[in-house]
């Protein structure tokens, strides 16, 4: 047989086998290597397949050069104040050029130092952070600011490696379209930061009421820690652990050169000052922001709150603080001579103050303080001391004059819902004295607004105690009967009927039988229960004598008063046409009334309010602006001789008569007014000007109830409009109109010039031995009582002709037959 050849090239070049473990590894090595090169193959495949996939896919990114986030629609006074905000996002966009250095530094600091040195992914980074948690020491985390970009603007939070390879393609993909500023731009305008706060901006005033560029390095450090667990790191609800990640992040702008040592010392030992936790702007003006919302909304839908609308006011913003402050402090002052209601609610507390603390906190929780009148839990309680605890932990004790408000709750007598014990929710205030009191939230709502009468720009909105506690407002919405301070109204329709300041009127008792009234039978009474006979118009109105203003209607004719008054804005149809408009017996909103005496501080014209002056865009571009027109002619409502001498009548209320209070309180002649309390004192009303500013006060129970016998518009809404017009008039000059064409002076007192020297309606309903007795007076009314005076009644010389004395039963019986009318 022919041999094997035995020479190389001839040999085979892998042997067949091999015997033994060597044999064995060999196979193994070849088998592993294969795997290793079909996986890395298999996965390069599969890469592929994903980035031909999904890079089509990924979202559009061009519309990121013009970042365009979802922002609040912001409502702001006059002069620049933030007064609300509404939209899911509290956000302020602010470019690049805008931010400080202090906040970029203080987050490139611990989120991103390289920043703008790597490509989108740090490697560098992703190893140290790797290295750092094997190690288990704080780390700066392997999301960099980009990517962080990437994953908050477009994609979801689920941690899937699908997610986390978009997330790392959109990187890319930004990194390419964008600068690195327009990438920190995005971040530091998006990222949310806790408590609806989107971007620094909004969180600066979020958490500190300031704007970014005030901020101090130890805030910035501050709020660049939010980033990574916003509800974890919240400096209000966990400030340990949010004061442990702010001077990590002060040693980390000193690592980086951000800062120098000593200004890393002064950071770490500055005492932050936070705001407040309750949520409310720093001017209250709730009702205002709620009604721009709604007039905002009407015109641009669901758009409102995502455009970033910014709404310019005509609100004063001292004005309107000074409005809030003042309708609260009337408020809690009648609420003090209330009967004490008992507290809240009661707590079982364990005998050991520190294990009642999560008691206490989850009863405050539910109770949370209302402005000034501030929640408390009751850990001691004695008829001559209160010892309490508010959710702050600030501990509370109340002696003396602060337990009056409460003395019915301290009585062992006192039934379990009212008696003040361990447990018990009550509520405190501090004291001008700076000591504490015992108090109770108020039953009774009020309302106050304040306007320009000059163009109809409302300066001040107040439309209840507490907008969070009743959004109803009751400036706009409250129907109340005006009471006596609808009576000005009347004595201007008078005015064009012949009366004068100085026609006598009859103070004498009035009496109307069902079958008159139609219903229940009617004898209407003055609020002092007294009658005092024939007196001068000017006194019957400044003293708010009922019997008069009827009197006065029953001659001006109720359906031509009817009439006069929708001059001023009232609806005619919530005034019918009886008697008892006189009272004030109709329906009107606090706002009419300001409107309506708007017309007598003016000079005769009709204004409408007005709130909204301009609408801009996030960029400033103007959308809307408004500017009311100045009084003219084709605005009249009154001649302006009839707002003059109404003028004066209304001077004399706040000089002698029922308002007295107010020119004796703030030193000044141009104050102008009229009190109003309805029957049972179920409304108060004051309604008042100085020519530049119109204010109207009503305070009333929703569901309509006594305020109590002896309260009034003169003991209750006055004190709050002088509290305002002593701080809002501040430094205004005094001024007093001038008279206009066709008024003249005589004797001290003003008239229209064709009825002046014994001319125009000189008594009504006055006897003529009564008559006779009054000096100085002007010849009687012509016609009978109830006649509407009638110019064409005038003799030959212009002048109203004589007419005979009438008995009391015939004037009773000319005044029902009105009452029917």
């Amino acid at each position: 047989m022919p041999s094997e050849p035995t020479s190389p090239e001839h040999r085979p070049r892998w042997p067949r086998s091999v015997p033994g473990w060597r044999g064995a590894v060999l196979r193994g090595l070849l088998w592993t290597v294969g795997a290793g090169l079909a996986a890395v193959v298999s996965l390069a495949i599969i890469v592929g397949v994903a980035l031909a996939v999904a890079y089509p896919n990924l979202p559009e990114l061009t519309d990121l050069a013009d970042y365009r986030p979802k922002l609040p629609l912001r409502v702001y006074s006059a002069d620049g104040v933030l007064i609300g905000e509404f939209g899911e996002e509290r956000r302020s966009l602010t470019p690049i050029a805008q931010i400080p250095k202090v906040m970029t530094n203080a987050v490139l600091a611990i989120e991103d130092a390289r920043f703008y040195s790597h490509g989108g992914v740090d490697y560098r980074g992703l190893m140290r952070a790797a290295i750092a948690n094997l190690g288990r020491v704080k780390s700066q985390g392997a999301s960099t600011i980009t990517m962080q970009v990437a994953r908050n603007v477009y994609l979801s939070s689920e941690k899937t490696f699908t997610r986390k390879l978009y997330e790392v393609l959109l990187t890319f993909k930004l990194e390419h379209l964008l600068t690195k500023d327009q990438i920190l731009e995005i971040y530091m305008n998006q990222i949310f930061l806790g408590n609806r706060a989107y971007g620094f901006a909004a969180a600066a005033e979020t958490y500190f009421g300031k704007p970014m560029k005030d901020l101090t390095i130890a805030e910035a450090a501050m709020l660049a820690g939010l980033p990574k667990s916003p509800s974890a790191n919240n400096p209000l609800t966990n400030p340990s652990r949010a004061r442990s990640r702010q001077l990590y992040i002060i040693e980390r702008m000193e690592a980086n050169g951000f800062i120098t040592p000593d200004e890393a010392q002064a950071a770490k030992k500055q005492e932050l000052k936070f705001r407040s936790t309750t949520g409310q702007t720093r001017v209250h003006a709730e009702y205002i922001a709620e009604t721009v919302r709604q007039l905002v909304y009407a015109q641009y839908g669901d758009e409102a709150y995502t455009r970033g609308l910014n709404v310019s006011t005509t609100i004063n913003a001292g004005q309107q603080e000074t409005a809030y402050r003042a309708l609260r402090k009337g408020i809690m002052d009648y609420e003090r001579r209330q009967y004490y209601r008992g507290p809240e609610e009661f707590v079982d507390l364990p005998a050991d103050d520190k294990a009642a603390e999560d008691d206490i906190d989850d009863a405050l929780a539910d109770h949370p303080d209302n402005g000034d009148v501030m929640a408390a839990v009751v850990l001691e309680a004695t008829p001559k001391m209160i010892r309490a605890v508010r959710q702050n932990g600030e501990h509370v004790e109340i002696t003396g004059e602060g337990l009056k408000p409460a003395q019915s709750g301290l009585s062992e007598k006192a039934p379990p819902k009212i008696r003040i014990r361990r447990g018990a929710v009550i509520r405190v205030a501090r004291t001008p004295k700076d000591t504490w009191e015992v108090t109770q939230l108020p039953e009774v709502e009020g309302a106050f607004v304040a306007l320009d009468p000059r163009d109809g720009a409302i300066q001040a909105l107040v439309g209840g105690f507490d907008f969070n506690k009743n959004k109803f407002n009751h400036v706009t919405q409250a129907w109340r009967q005006p009471g006596s301070a609808f009576k000005p109204f009347i004595y201007s329709a008078a005015l064009e009927k012949g009366f004068t300041p100085s026609t006598i009127v009859n103070d004498a008792p009035l009496f109307f039988d069902a079958a008159t009234t139609g219903g229940q039978p009617w004898e209407p009474k003055n609020y002092d229960g007294k009658f005092e006979g024939p007196m001068p118009l000017h006194t019957a109105l400044a003293k708010s004598k009922n019997m008069v203003s009827i009197r006065v209607l029953q001659a001006v004719g109720t359906q031509n008063a009817q009439d006069w008054v929708a001059r001023f804005g009232f609806d005619a149809e919530k005034h019918p046409p009886y008697l008892t408009m006189a009272l004030g017996a109709g329906a009107v909103t606090p706002m009419q009334m300001a409107t309506a005496y708007s017309v007598f501080a003016n000079g005769g014209y009709r204004v409408n309010p007005w709130l909204i002056s301009k609408i801009t865009d996030q960029r400033g571009k103007v959308l809307v602006e408004s500017q009311p027109p100045l009084p003219n002619e084709s605005m009249r409502a009154v001649d302006a001789r009839n707002a003059f001498i109404m003028g004066r009548l209304l001077q004399e209320i706040t000089r002698a008569g029922t308002a007295a209070r107010a020119q004796a309180s703030l030193k000044r002649v141009d104050l102008y007014g009229k009190t109003g309390t309805t029957n049972d004192a179920i409304d108060t009303w004051f309604a008042g000007y100085q020519p530049t500013l119109a204010a109207v006060v009503w305070m009333g129970y929703d569901t309509p109830r006594s305020l109590g016998v002896r309260e009034t518009g003169g003991g209750l809404s006055l004190p709050i409009w002088i509290t305002f017009m002593e701080k809002a008039l501040k430094g205004v000059p005094v001024m007093e109109p001038s008279a206009p064409e066709g008024v003249v002076n005589v004797g001290g007192e003003w008239y229209y010039e064709e009825y002046a020297l014994g001319a125009g309606v000189g008594s009504l309903g006055v006897p003529t031995p009564a008559y006779e007795n009054v000096p100085g007076t002007a010849a009687p009314t012509p016609g009978a009582p109830g006649v509407p005076y009638d110019r064409s009644l005038m003799n030959s010389d212009g002048l109203p002709p004589n007419r005979p004395a009438v008995s009391p039963s015939e004037e009773r019986r000319s005044i029902l037959d009105l009452f029917r009318n």
